[in-house]
């Protein structure tokens, strides 16, 4: 069979882009990794030797309200993404007339939290810990409290926070989501039918084409797939194109 090197200069505008924003809705460790290749001009030959984990997290906002002596608690649960999206939902949800907007996040092995007034370890870390207790990953949760004029106690303020905001994480509907793989591929165009079967075949989403290669005769195929189906599809394309061309993923 004979191989087709292309130029790395085909692939940067392309593949970074859409590598850069997969990169959003993965992990935080995923997303470093993916500012190196970004860095670099593009995806690599090479997957990374240990795919994302699967993980389960919330498919909607969930929340969940409860008066504890005299004190409004509102938690309110969503499924992150990143950071940036962290941060969002907490300007969205918390209200600054409340007397305290306590919060936590997990995204993977990265979380934060903060008890926002509340004595130190009595609302963030039990927020936190009401998340991994319910197993759901790549969410948050801010808890609303409106004081009513009795004082908890530390174990009280422990025993609110983290309650209501495993109530409210239990009550969510939750979703099995299993990371998929950003892959590029140059293709000329004569076989593009052929790449695109296979992509169908083998189930491959959010496929888009780049015509802005810099490159005649050649297009950029870009696409997401379940990393254990990747190794087949690339035989598959390479036999149905009775040539290898090069994948490109992070």
């Amino acid at each position: 069979m004979m191989a087709v090197r292309i130029p790395p200069r085909l692939f940067p505008a392309a593949a970074s882009a859409f590598l850069l924003t997969t990169a959003r809705a993965e992990s935080s460790a995923a997303a470093a990794s993916l500012s190196v290749a970004a860095a670099a001009g593009g995806m690599s030959g090479a997957m990374s030797s240990t795919p994302p984990p699967s993980y389960t997290t919330l498919k909607d906002r969930a929340t969940c309200e409860r008066e504890i002596k005299k004190s409004k608690f509102i938690a309110i649960a969503a499924p992150i993404s990143d950071e940036r999206s962290a941060h969002s939902f907490l300007e969205e949800v918390r209200d600054p007339r409340a007397t305290h907007n306590c919060w936590a996040y997990k995204l993977g092995d990265q979380y934060r939290s903060n008890d926002d007034g509340e004595p130190s370890g009595t609302a963030g870390k039990p927020i936190y810990s009401a998340i991994v207790s319910s197993g759901i990953d790549m969410v948050m949760v801010v808890v609303i409290r409106y004081f009513g004029g009795i004082k908890l106690g530390t174990g009280g303020l422990v025993r609110a926070y983290g309650g209501v905001a495993l109530e409210c994480l239990k009550g969510g509907t939750t979703c099995f989501v299993k990371p998929k793989a950003p892959v590029g591929i140059a293709v000329p165009f004569e076989l593009l039918g052929s790449v695109y079967h296979q992509l169908q075949h083998f189930q491959a989403e959010d496929i888009k084409q780049d015509y802005d290669t810099g490159e005649d005769g050649f297009t950029m195929v870009t696409f997401k797939i379940d990393y254990d189906r990747l190794d087949n599809l690339e035989d598959a394309v390479n036999s149905t194109c009775s040539r290898k061309l090069d994948f490109f993923k992070r």
